[in-house]
């Protein structure tokens, strides 16, 4: 397959919004120019996939032109499916296509022009609520794999500290923990048992946690 395979559906969409379209000029794959009081000028770059090259390429031909288009050939689970890639060109005011060779029908995935992401406000709560409950800075940046030191595994150590040398109830750890009765009776890590009514106990599990986390407790 050959990126000129693109050129001519992608010529008959411009040319059905009202564009003369021309291929290879000034070293871009597509031209289209309506005419007007100023003139229309749209520059579309046809590519095998969708990559950061392309996106790199879509970003400088934004300099010359009023639109700026992406052209690859539509696959069932490729790049050109990835929402997070219809996301990034939004951002950049690219319009993104994708053109079914077969038939030559193509798709607008992303529109190009300005665009503004709808806030995700409940995600945002979220980020600033871990943000300020975490105590300092335990986690370089980076990480992609094995378990996080989040602000509630912060409280579930202070909790696990304070029993592991004899049970103890709710009410004597709710003055270090507030949510001391919730964290216990959900018992997300399997730290803790309850041995009689509203008394707590640390397990094998949490005393191993313990020992694997020693530097990030309350005065290490």
């Amino acid at each position: 397959m050959a990126e000129t395979a693109l050129y001519a559906p992608v010529k008959r969409f411009l040319e059905a919004q009202g564009f003369t379209v021309k291929g290879e000029i000034m070293g871009a794959d597509v031209v289209a120019l309506r005419e007007g009081e100023p003139p229309l000028l749209v520059i579309a770059e046809l590519k095998l996939g969708l990559n950061f090259e392309l996106v790199l390429q879509a970003v400088e031909r934004m300099r010359s032109a009023d639109e700026v288009w992406l052209a690859v050939p539509a696959t069932r689970k490729g790049r050109d499916r990835d929402r997070r890639a219809h996301q990034l060109c939004r951002l950049l005011g690219v319009g993104l296509l994708a053109v079914t060779l077969s038939t030559g029908h193509v798709a607008v995935l992303a529109e190009s022009g300005p665009y503004k992401p709808r806030h995700n406000a409940p995600r945002r709560r979220l980020i600033l609520r871990e943000f300020t409950r975490r105590k300092g800075d335990p986690m370089a940046g980076g990480h992609a794999r094995g378990e996080r030191m989040t602000a509630y595994r912060q409280q579930a150590l202070v909790l696990a500290d304070a029993l592991k040398a004899a049970p103890l109830r709710p009410r004597d750890l709710k003055a270090t923990v507030p949510e001391a009765q919730t964290m216990l009776a959900r018992n997300v890590y399997g730290w803790f048992e309850r041995i009689s009514k509203g008394v707590y106990a640390l397990t094998p599990a949490g005393h191993d946690a313990l020992r694997a986390w020693a530097d990030h407790l309350p005065g290490s």
